[in-house]
């Protein structure tokens, strides 16, 4: 399978035949997916195959680090205490060479004969290379040889692993004929039922819809093509048929973190006073706290707060530290009111965010709005899943027992993008919400969901509890919103992402809040299109959820439930005429989607948290 190799920056006397933004090595064309070049299918090299200068760009974030280090530890794979995040390596397109860029193979390696009268099946080692093509010299004639195409079905299983097809075996149901001359033969539909292979030699047919078949289906041979020869490994799943360019061929399992400015917290402030606080008791500690040592550290802190810090540092305890999303809150939540003209001072600031004055016809459900200016995220890929994706919990972490298929077998780094944007977080009245959900009609539409949640539970073998009701409010006022605003912002839907702030209520810091944003990989970031909207965030709501009323496939939209009948167990009211965004616009892979719990949809006019209009 990888006998012959390619590179995505490998001919030195032209072009590259494709080119990747090193964003999207970290998502969409990470190690392990399957890419369409020019001339080529090719399969992405894992990082043991990546061409790093030295050791490439290091990015430094301590709290990504705080989600990614404990799922390699649980994985038993190395991590770099020094560098642990790199970006991915660039290419050089005025001089390609094999020594920069990422290292990428042929796959698959089966082709069909272009040639609608031979249509033949067969291997690359047997075709010629004419002008980077391959080409086939059909049976029976003097012509030129006949352009072919890699053939468009490969198999995969749920771990990840990925092989050729063995269509000589497959086609003669494990007892190939002396000289199998094998053909695919596809109908006008491109059904599975309307697709064959035969051998024209023992004129044996199979239809393809036969490889859906569980109980037809070979046991998974463990290949790992983009590991490299050694890497095969025993598998107890079954093979499942894959098309090659299909959505479910790769789902980049990735986490980040924006960066923020770190407050220094009261434990550290003792910390730097401990030679005179380290013998502090209750009734000592009014005295010490004149001396001007003490008193500059301690600042405002109450009496209580200065013991319990005093207390946990005699009892070496482990400092208390915010989950990820939940430090990035209180953050935003923190920012003072924006004054008229005030603009960011540092143009190497990273962070820089305000809350505004409330936007004329906003719902009295929100609470308020805040812009951030200067945003800067560090996304990192932790490894991929094929066929079905993996689920995060609301701080954006996985569940750790349940296995990602590997990106490297030797490299103790993980890739990562850094994103330099804007953005503006919609933060929703924390009581209301909470009343919304211990209404009557909510609580029953929650456990309609949480029945379709336990379904999918059983088959994923996740182990993360169902988020809630109000996970799936955010979700799909995210989509409206990010929808309407890349109408009026002047970025495409597919440039503005989201961020989920979702917390129940019964924690110490509940969360119900939005954060759309947009960046680029570039030191200048973004021109300020979407903070600017945000001042007209309550025209953009309002449009949206009135569009939001009536979706194109409704009414077969309104009245989906996650009842089991189809694989959509995971949404209620939502398909691709209105909630679905590109992919790599959302976090959640489309899933966790009820476009009834936000505005009145038909038969479930009772679920919306927004029911009337407010303007």
């Amino acid at each position: 399978m990888t006998n012959r190799r390619k590179w995505t920056k490998a001919r030195s006397t032209r072009p590259p035949d494709g080119r990747v933004r090193q964003s999207q090595v970290v998502s969409t064309f990470g190690p392990g997916s399957m890419l369409d070049l020019l001339n080529d299918a090719v399969l992405v090299g894992g990082l043991d195959f990546w061409r790093l200068k030295d050791q490439g760009e290091v990015v430094n974030e301590p709290r990504l680090l705080e989600i990614v280090e404990p799922l390699y530890h649980r994985n038993k794979w190395p991590l770099s205490k020094e560098a642990p995040f790199r970006k991915p390596p660039a290419g050089d397109e005025g001089g390609p060479t094999e020594s920069c860029g990422i290292q990428v193979y042929e796959f698959p390696r089966w082709f069909v004969c272009q040639n609608p009268h031979c249509r033949t099946l067969v291997r690359a080692n047997s075709l010629e290379r004419v002008n980077q093509e391959y080409r086939h010299r059909c049976a029976g004639g003097d012509a030129k040889p006949e352009r072919c195409v890699p053939v468009r079905f490969v198999s995969a299983c749920p771990r990840g692993h990925l092989s050729d097809i063995d269509w000589t075996w497959w086609t003669h149901e494990r007892k190939p004929c002396d000289a199998p001359q094998l053909k695919l033969e596809e109908g006008v539909s491109g059904d599975f039922s309307d697709i064959e292979v035969a051998c024209s030699t023992c004129g044996k047919r199979r239809r393809l819809i036969d490889m859906t078949h569980k109980e037809q289906q070979d046991r998974c041979d463990g290949e790992r093509p983009w590991l490299g020869l050694e890497a095969k490994e025993r598998c107890d799943e079954k093979q499942r048929l894959l098309v090659r360019t299909a959505s479910n061929g790769y789902f980049a399992q990735t986490t980040s973190a924006i960066t923020i400015p770190e407050p220094e917290s009261l434990r550290r402030k003792v910390q730097s006073a401990w030679n005179i606080l380290q013998s502090a008791t209750a009734e000592t500690l009014p005295a010490f706290r004149t001396i001007p040592q003490v008193q500059a550290a301690l600042g405002s802190a109450s009496n209580a707060e200065v013991l319990a810090a005093i207390t946990a540092e005699r009892e070496h305890s482990p400092e208390a530290v915010p989950e990820i999303r939940t430090a990035e809150w209180l953050q935003f939540l923190a920012q003072p009111q924006e004054k008229p003209g005030e603009m960011p001072r540092d143009r190497t600031e990273v962070f820089w965010a305000r809350r505004i004055a409330r936007p004329q016809g906003l719902p009295p459900l929100v609470e308020r709005v805040v812009l951030a200016r200067r945003l800067r995220e560090v996304q990192a890929q932790v490894g991929f899943t094929r066929l079905e994706p993996l689920t995060k919990d609301l701080q954006g972490r996985y569940d750790l027992d349940v296995a990602l298929a590997p990106m490297s077998l030797h490299r103790d780094w993980v890739p990562v993008t850094e994103m330099q944007g804007e953005g503006m977080l919609l933060v929703l009245d924390e009581p209301q919400v909470h009343a919304w959900e211990l209404s009557e009609p909510v609580l029953r539409r929650e456990e309609v969901l949480r029945a379709g949640y336990e379904r999918w539970k059983q088959g994923s073998g996740s182990k993360l509890p169902f988020p809630g009701v109000r996970l799936y409010l955010l979700h799909s006022l995210a989509h409206l919103l990010m929808t309407q605003v890349a109408l009026e912002c002047g970025y495409p839907a597919s440039s503005i992402r989201e961020r989920l702030y979702c917390a129940p209520h019964s924690d110490a810091v509940p969360m119900a809040g939005i954060l759309l944003m947009t960046g680029t990989t570039g030191a200048e970031g973004t021109l300020g299109g979407l903070v600017e909207e945000g001042r007209r965030l309550g025209q953009h709501l309002a449009r949206a959820l009135e569009d939001a009323r009536l979706c194109s496939n409704d009414p077969v939209c309104a009245h989906h439930e996650p009842t089991g009948r189809d694989d959509r167990d995971l949404e209620g009211a939502a398909c691709h005429g209105c909630l679905f965004l590109p992919e790599c616009s959302c976090e959640r892979f489309n899933q966790y989607l009820d476009r009834a719990l936000v505005v009145p949809t038909l038969g479930h006019e009772d679920v919306a948290f927004l029911k009337t209009p407010w303007t």
